[in-house]
């Protein structure tokens, strides 16, 4: 139940309820008006927070705050929801290292938030004759994903265009970003610990001439 369809205070029309108190105490079974004087009695207001329950559970609280909170932690839920897209990278069967290194960042970008990614390998002219060399780049790719993603559609051949799509493995990511996470909590610890010690040296005498 969404917090607009919540009943509060005095649309609370039945005859009796449930109560918890703010604190989280069982409060009992009474009738809304005694339960919305104790309310009223804290500055708070009194929500029907399970009404298919028999008698419906209602709840001393802060409503503002609880909407409020509630809100946010929608917002924070959006954010967090990624709509996978299918993104695409050209390759050139004779890529340059360079380039090879920049279209392969962009790769483990696109897979690492969850997006899936569709490999273009274009032939030109004469290329054609050689496409084993567009599929030994696949082949890399394959290789240098492996750690993120999966295979979702093995090399087709379309004309001058050879494609596959990449997608990403959801369990080795959550892997991934945990490790990152305890690495980035260590190193917060070892910052934390290493900063006293450097606070505790002794300075030096003021005027002293430098060491050397």
């Amino acid at each position: 139940m969404s917090v607009r369809q919540l009943r509060v205070n005095e649309r609370i029309r039945i005859a009796q309820v449930r109560v918890i108190g703010d604190d989280g105490a069982q409060l009992g079974i009474m009738a809304p008006a005694d339960a919305l004087r104790l309310a009223r009695e804290r500055n708070l207001d009194l929500v029907e927070v399970a009404p298919t329950t028999n008698p419906p559970v209602c709840r001393i609280m802060d409503f503002n705050k609880f909407r409020y909170d509630e809100a946010r932690r929608e917002r924070e839920a959006k954010k967090k929801h990624h709509v996978a897209k299918l993104k695409e990278v050209k390759f050139k069967p004779r890529i340059e290292t360079h380039d090879y290194q920049v279209k392969l960042g962009m790769l483990k970008r696109f897979l690492m938030r969850g997006d899936q990614a569709k490999v273009t390998m274009v032939y030109r002219g004469r290329e054609m004759t050689h496409t084993e060399l567009g599929r030994r780049v696949l082949d890399r790719l394959v290789e240098d994903l492996k750690g993120f993603s999966k295979v979702e559609r093995t090399p087709v051949q379309e004309g001058r265009f050879l494609t596959m799509v990449f997608g990403p493995d959801r369990d080795k990511i959550k892997r991934i970003v945990k490790a990152e996470e305890r690495a980035k909590k260590a190193q917060e610890k070892a910052a934390a610990q290493a900063a006293p010690s450097e606070a505790a040296r002794p300075a030096g005498r003021p005027g002293a001439a430098p060491a050397g």
